[in-house]
């Protein structure tokens, strides 16, 4: 029978097709771009989106029977939680009050960075990734850790050296090989008086890979020499600074300061010996730093996406001594009893600062770390593509 109430039902404003009330069109140049376990999705908003207005858009991406989703106000929208090196298909949809429009598609495979880095001390396994033949190596050693005070000649602790680095490119791989990566720990603090600093740890990536060997640890007061670093070996590098010479005494035991990471084609600066500045760095090198009555600071980490510009050493000052300037965007070693700049992915390798009077030298060295980019064909160390992609 014919609606002669002059009201219409949902149902019947839909199947006559008032434009106000319908589901949008399609969007329009899908595309999705593969990342690491995402994938990017543009497009184009549809010609028609209907009224009321569209509040969102719908993606979908699905593989093998799996379906995850993402929402977003425009394009693009990120679908993460994706499996790398899976093929899915893409849907976008516009949705309005009155549902889900047509879908605009198309597939994306994400994939893996060209890149993987290893800060954390330890021993792990790299897989190569399917059809990488060759790869590019950055490896900085562990920076030693700072002396402490020796009651028995009344002079402040030396600081640690700092670690080296070393790199080779374009070495041969094996897709789906798996291949050794060892990164060396930062010189351990010692507690107590009278203490040699500890050395860091070696960090290297197979057999043939750069070897950037750890820092020597600081030495206590006036006994021994200064704390001197591993070399390195490799297409290029640096060795990490020394740390400062004997600790002295000036109207109050002070501790020396503590040597930079090495760079990617100089060394890291020497840390100070009496009351005078730390050295800077060379070829992106990490600073020296400088020491002090209440402990030194630091040396400078060094950065691990290649060679930028070299870490300034610090000035000697009576208290809260200085760490030394980070190289190639590394950090800054600590102030006081300082550990080495370092412990993350953008720097690592300082030494630790030398002790003054306390007890227990925090002084640790930073810890080294181990950077593989791919191709080598293409990536290469000191500056070729080293950045992030």
């Amino acid at each position: 029978m014919p609606n002669l109430s002059g009201k219409w039902t949902q149902s019947q404003v839909l199947s006559a097709g008032i434009a106000w009330y319908k589901t949008p069109d399609a969007p329009t140049s899908v595309s999705g771009t593969g990342g690491n376990t995402e994938t990017v999705v543009s497009f184009t908003a549809p010609a028609f989106t209907g009224i009321p207005v569209l509040y969102q858009y719908v993606v979908t991406a699905t593989t093998g029977g799996v379906t995850t989703t993402a929402t977003g106000a425009s394009s693009p929208i990120t679908v993460t939680g994706l499996t790398n090196g899976s093929t899915y298909a893409i849907e976008v949809k516009a949705q309005n009050l009155a549902g889900l429009g047509a879908a605009g598609t198309a597939t994306a495979t994400p994939t893996p960075p060209p890149q993987i880095a290893y800060t954390t001390a330890g021993t792990f396994s790299w897989v190569a990734p399917a059809g990488v033949t060759s790869v590019s190596v950055v490896a900085i050693g562990g920076g030693g850790s700072g002396g402490n005070y020796d009651t028995g000649s009344g002079y402040g602790g030396r600081g640690g050296a700092g670690g080296s680095l070393g790199y080779k490119n374009n070495l041969t791989v094996t897709p789906g090989a798996s291949y050794a990566v060892v990164v060396g720990s930062g010189g351990a603090a010692n507690g107590g008086l009278n203490y040699n600093g500890n050395a860091g740890g070696n960090s290297y990536f197979i057999a043939t890979s750069p070897l950037g060997t750890g820092g020597g640890g600081g030495a206590r007061g006036a006994t021994g020499s200064a704390a001197s670093p591993g070399g390195y070996t490799g297409d290029g590098g640096g060795n990490g600074g020394y740390g400062g010479g004997p600790g002295f005494y000036s109207g109050g035991s002070a501790s020396t300061g503590a040597g930079g990471a090495g760079g990617y084609s100089g060394n890291g600066g020497t840390g100070s010996t009496g009351s005078a500045s730390g050295s800077s760095g060379s070829g992106g090198g990490g600073g020296g730093s400088s020491g002090g009555y209440n402990g030194a600071g630091g040396g400078g980490g060094v950065g691990l996406l290649g060679e930028g510009s070299s870490g300034a050493g610090s000035a000697f000052a009576s208290s809260g001594a200085l760490g030394g300037g980070g190289g190639s965007g590394g950090q800054t070693g600590a102030t006081s009893n300082g550990s080495g700049g370092g412990n993350n992915s953008a720097a690592v390798g300082g030494g630790g600062g030398g002790d003054s009077y306390a007890g227990t030298s925090l002084a640790v060295g930073g810890n080294g770390a181990v950077r593989i980019i791919w191709p080598g064909t293409t990536r290469s160390f000191p500056s070729t593509n080293t950045g992030d992609l």
